[in-house]
């Protein structure tokens, strides 16, 4: 959710957290936005493709367990299949048309992921993962809303990535997003497979959807 006047917290020294309003017509570059984020290390935060700050709230509880879940699977595939890097909902990617995003989970090719140098991989990676997972919410409200992940989701397949996968607990469906062309629903999911781009990802969503 893009505000008009973002509050950001922060900490200076050992002083309480500070709080930080931000215009409406302020636009950021990526490397600007870094900084931003390395003074307010508690803020949860994007960057959208025209330089506006898009704020975000922590995932309730639930929702968290379920992203947790969901990389421990991403991660036993990865471990066992090998080739590829697994990140987190704290992993920001700046994407080719200058977005900084965070998906709740994201792979990368690991051969994509050694060819950045080490200050490339300690800042916001300058690729578009291959594959993309997002949970929504329980409601449509705000930044983990459907429709501002279908954003996010486009935003993704437009900057290259091979496959987006947004999960809807609340309807126990799936979004798949392909590399290219319109979302495929699958209603009353309980597997996802990852093809031949992702070979032997099998993704069982009973234990995701259960929370």
């Amino acid at each position: 959710m893009t505000v008009a006047a973002s509050t950001v917290h922060g900490t200076a020294g050992f002083d309480a957290p500070a709080t930080l309003r931000l215009p409406l017509d302020l636009r950021l570059t990526p490397e600007q936005f870094g900084l931003v984020c390395a003074e307010n290390p508690d803020a949860v935060l994007e960057l959208a493709a025209d330089g506006q700050l898009i704020t975000m709230t922590p995932t309730g509880s639930e929702t968290g367990a379920r992203n947790s879940r969901l990389v421990m699977r991403l991660l036993l595939w990865a471990d066992q299949e090998g080739g590829w890097k697994v990140f987190d909902s704290s992993s920001g990617f700046r994407l080719p048309d200058g977005s900084v995003l965070s998906p709740d989970a994201a792979v990368v090719r690991l051969d994509r992921w050694l060819g950045l140098t080490a200050d490339q991989r300690r800042g916001f990676a300058p690729l578009c993962p291959d594959l993309v997972v997002e949970l929504a919410g329980p409601s449509d409200e705000g930044a983990r809303g459907i429709t501002s992940l279908r954003r996010k989701m486009a935003s993704y397949q437009a900057n290259g990535a091979r496959l987006g996968w947004l999960l809807l607990p609340g309807e126990r469906a799936v979004e798949v997003w392909p590399a290219s062309g319109a979302p495929r629903r699958i209603e009353q999911a309980e597997l996802l497979e990852g093809g031949d781009d992702f070979c032997g990802l099998r993704l069982e969503l009973g234990e995701i959807w259960a929370g």
